[in-house]
């Protein structure tokens, strides 16, 4: 592998921009993408920097489509281009459990991340994954040891599958959702386990699940 140089501020920010966009998009940039983030006069100037990029080991190029652009690590071995998603902590899919908080992503602790598909953050914007403890969604094909991903948010329709927070108990549980009148019931998944019940003020919801990474996938 050829030695990674100090890259001058341009080609950082080239750099840094592609990695971003990747991030965010899933796919990479084109060289125009990267003209007008950059702010550059030229295709021909992006071009340039990216042969060197190239050139020193940080990226490779695909002649023959527009985005392509692939990105290396220190080893020169290409980086996936899809998103990942910090998983911030653990669910209860059975009994609450009083571990959990969506703040995670603000705090200095380092976190666990997992591969999405590039159309989950697209489509839903900002996400975090949830590390499933329990059975209670087996019905669901959620088992224990899977990862929920979780699109942020404090509202439902009934039937949607929720991160739900106990606020008497301080304690949270993945269930699907139902409002019933001043109740709220938490439906399990599961034909052997109970509903839980909880008056309608008692229960937060902390997001909506959008999607399960399995455990054995």
């Amino acid at each position: 592998m050829t030695t990674r140089k100090r890259l001058p501020p341009r080609r950082q920010q080239i750099l840094d921009f592609i990695q971003t966009f990747i991030a965010e998009n899933g796919i990479p940039p084109t060289v125009r993408d990267v003209q007008r983030a950059c702010e550059i006069s030229s295709t021909s100037v992006v071009d340039y920097n990216l042969k060197v990029l190239k050139r020193d080991g940080y990226l490779n190029r695909r002649p023959d489509t527009a985005r392509g652009i692939e990105l290396l690590d220190e080893t020169g071995q290409p980086v996936s281009n899809a998103p990942r998603v910090q998983i911030i902590g653990a669910i209860a899919a059975g009994q609450p459990i009083p571990v959990f908080s969506t703040e995670g992503a603000a705090s200095s602790e380092e976190f666990d991340t997992i591969e999405v598909p590039p159309e989950l953050p697209r489509r839903h914007g900002k996400l975090f994954g949830l590390t499933v403890n329990g059975t209670s969604m087996i019905d669901a094909l959620i088992d224990d040891g899977d990862v929920v991903i979780v699109k942020p948010g404090m509202e439902a329709v009934n039937g949607e599958m929720v991160v739900a927070w106990l606020r008497d108990e301080e304690e949270a549980t993945l269930k699907k959702f139902y409002l019933e009148g001043d109740q709220v019931r938490l439906q399990p998944a599961n034909s052997q386990m109970n509903p839980i019940y909880s008056s309608a003020d008692n229960v937060e919801v902390r997001g909506k699940v959008v999607t399960v990474i399995r455990k054995f996938a």
